[in-house]
């Protein structure tokens, strides 16, 4: 499976814009990637929910304190304090278009 960059995601929509008549630059769209990124980040920071209608959900929820395990001596807890972690709910329509590639993930694991 392929991981995309930033700077292929930039790319990507370089060639998409140019195809529709856009003209802006490979550092435009990653300053605006940036940006975007920037502004998430900080609206979860401050607990904010930041949604985005057919992609999804980003929040910020609380993970509860627990008793772990070493791997390395299992016989030993080991105490894991609660912390705030990102959660992410795919939207329906992101949900849809992904059901739609197990043929080929599982195309690309043989």
């Amino acid at each position: 499976m392929a991981t995309i960059t930033k700077r292929e995601l930039s790319i990507k929509i370089i060639d998409h814009l140019g195809a529709v008549g856009g003209s802006l630059t490979q550092q435009d769209v990653l300053e605006v990637l940036q940006a975007l990124i920037d502004e998430i980040t900080l609206s979860l920071a401050q607990g904010d929910t930041v949604v985005m209608r057919n992609f999804g959900a980003f929040q910020v929820r609380e993970m509860k304190a627990k008793i772990g395990r070493n791997p390395k001596n299992p016989s030993k807890d080991v105490f894991i304090p609660a912390r705030a972690a990102v959660k992410f709910k795919p939207g329906k329509e992101l949900k849809e278009k992904v059901a739609t590639t197990l043929q080929v993930i599982r195309e690309r694991s043989r």
